[in-house]
């Protein structure tokens, strides 16, 4: 499957494929077309703009068909929308084949928010998607979109706003939220921040602070922070702008534009949190799409699952691992089960690798995988509990002390060790697992093995479970299930 987004700012293609409450990209392709740009000053896009998109719908057009797509949505959104000249790129569409929704403001704030939802499925807050042409804001909570709206407040419109002289944006932005009822509504809340533009932003505050981990979905900024980096962007060259890591040219000459705008959003909406999310329109469209009961699942779960599945050797391993090790960890408040649950379907994922590197590759895959429905926190219990599983022992590696606190991180290093011994003595396979169990009274720490399962009780297994009972204060033991 795949989208085409022709936006305000950029025109994008992406591929996907996989499970359908996550599937996975396998391109990802932008062009930044600017169609609004000048768009508030002239009403119409530029020849420019127009022979720039063009280009960039025919290229997609081909590269779709070549990857043998068998949906292909193209949507539409602001620019196109409120152009006098934008059906001269629906024609263009037409003629490659391309069948084009243009979306309505409304449409556009759903797909937003369905978005945000999809990688967050608990946000309860207002997700705010600028684009180049427009400014959605949507109420989500509960799983579900509520109240949406839309203003032409894009980022390439901002500039014009700014040049009125000084206070015009805000008055503009107070104006459009008091006539809308968005005034204020905010307070309390998180801003759930959608859009190339703000993520950039987000970018630049990472770098700022030298953050350890170079993954932006679920990262925070509070308003103080936003505040702050006003203040930088206006006192630092675009040169310096764009040698910041991941942050693209064509993003640094809209920063400031975009973080004005996103400090007087958070001052007249009553906001003082936000929460970068990695999805948005596209994923939103595509989760909009799904039945009810695939929008209920779990998309770290999923992910997590279908890349142990891909990756590892034995496709049930890390569901039936999670279930032998789970009687050890009862007390695990259900965030956590959820994390231990991830860690144990990513526990074979590191087995094609050179034995002296197996331990950091878990630590990879966990911090820098593509997951969503996940904090800095999780990824950290994930890599710590993959670490020690995978030979690394009961250190913690660099950077995980930085993202989660010092006792989750123990609890994690259990989970590993547990998961480490599960994985000798049962050699991966589902038929040990299945058969023997593990028990913690308190005291002891007993493996029961029936008498034909004995001799899976090795010496390299006997060290691995004295090493977990030890960690847990214990002392190892092995014993015969009852009525042997």
């Amino acid at each position: 499957m795949a989208i085409i987004d022709i936006g305000s700012n950029s025109i994008r293609l992406v591929v996907y494929q996989g499970p359908e409450r996550l599937p996975a990209t396998l391109f990802n392709e932008k062009v930044m077309a600017g169609l609004g740009r000048g768009l508030a000053e002239t009403g119409a896009i530029a020849r420019e703009a127009l022979a720039t998109g063009s280009v960039a719908l025919a290229r997609f057009a081909a590269v779709a068909r070549e990857m043998e797509v068998t949906r292909l949505r193209t949507v539409a959104t602001a620019a196109v929308r409120d152009a006098s000249n934008g059906t001269e790129l629906l024609a263009t569409a037409r003629d490659l084949g391309l069948e084009v929704e243009l979306l309505s403001g409304e449409q556009e704030a759903s797909g937003a928010g369905y978005g945000v939802l999809s990688a967050i499925p608990d946000a309860d807050g207002i997700v705010g998607d600028l684009g180049g042409g427009s400014l959605e804001l949507i109420r989500v909570s509960g799983g579900e979109v509520r109240d949406r709206v839309s203003f032409p407040l894009g980022v390439l419109r901002i500039a014009a706003i700014r040049n009125k002289g000084p206070g015009a944006l805000q008055r503009v932005v107070e104006q459009a939220l008091r006539s809308s009822g968005w005034l204020g509504k905010g307070t309390g809340l998180p801003l759930y921040l959608v859009g190339g533009s703000w993520r950039a932003l987000a970018r630049l505050d990472m770098h700022i602070n030298s953050y350890p981990l170079p993954v932006i979905h679920q990262y925070a900024m509070t308003r103080t922070a936003i505040d702050r980096l006003g203040r930088t962007i206006s006192h630092v060259n675009k040169a310096w702008l764009r040698a910041v890591p991941g942050l693209s040219s064509s993003r640094a000459a809209t920063l400031g534009d975009a973080g004005a705008l996103l400090a007087v959003l958070l001052k007249h909406l009553g906001t003082e949190t936000t929460v970068v999310s990695a999805f948005g329109l596209r994923e939103g469209l595509l989760f909009g799409a799904l039945d009810p009961a695939v929008r209920g699942q779990d998309p770290l779960i999923v992910a997590a699952r279908d890349e142990g599945q891909r990756h590892g050797r034995f496709p049930e391993h890390g569901d039936l691992l999670d279930s032998w090790i789970a009687p050890l960890f009862q007390r695990d408040a259900p965030d956590m089960v959820r994390l231990r649950l991830a860690a144990c379907l990513l526990a074979d994922v590191g087995w094609r690798a050179n034995p002296e590197f197996r331990a950091e590759r878990g630590v990879e895959i966990a911090l820098h995988g593509n997951w969503v429905a996940v904090d800095a926190r999780g990824r950290a219990l994930m890599a710590q509990a993959l670490f020690t599983s995978l030979g690394g022992g009961l250190d913690t590696p660099a950077p995980l002390a930085m993202l989660a606190p010092v006792a989750d991180l123990k609890r994690a290093v259990l989970w590993g060790l547990a998961m480490r011994l599960g994985q000798r003595m049962s050699g991966g396979l589902a038929g040990p697992l299945q058969r023997t169990r593990l028990q913690d009274d308190g005291s002891l720490l007993t493996l029961f093995l029936a008498d034909e399962d004995r001799p899976l009780y090795s010496e390299t297994v006997e060290r691995r479970h004295t090493a977990l009972a030890n960690a847990l204060g214990r002392k190892g033991t092995v014993g015969k299930p009852q009525g042997e």
